[in-house]
């Protein structure tokens, strides 16, 4: 086997590494971010992941939500709390 020379070892790491995606922020919202940054001790970056990753997970709950709902209606769960009596 050969070896491999550094071009090709640091094409596969970036391709393994991650994508990028570019947003715009209002001065507002930039403002906010860097703050956050600094008090946190994280980088814009990892901030910004966090916020992604929980914003798109509440997002996938209120769709699972939505499509259950008719038929915990049909079983008699109304609200919350038909199911949180139901389950404790």
């Amino acid at each position: 086997m050969g070896l491999l020379t550094a071009a090709s070892v640091c094409l596969t790491l970036c391709y393994m590494k991650s994508t990028t995606l570019t947003i715009r922020l209002d001065r507002d919202l930039d403002d906010l971010l860097t703050k956050v940054s600094r008090r946190s001790g994280k980088n814009r970056s990892e901030i910004a992941r966090e916020a992604l990753r929980r914003q798109l997970r509440i997002s996938r709950f209120e769709g699972l939500r939505r499509r259950i709902m008719p038929l915990a209606g049909a079983r008699g769960y109304l609200t919350d709390e038909d199911v949180f009596t139901e389950v404790s």
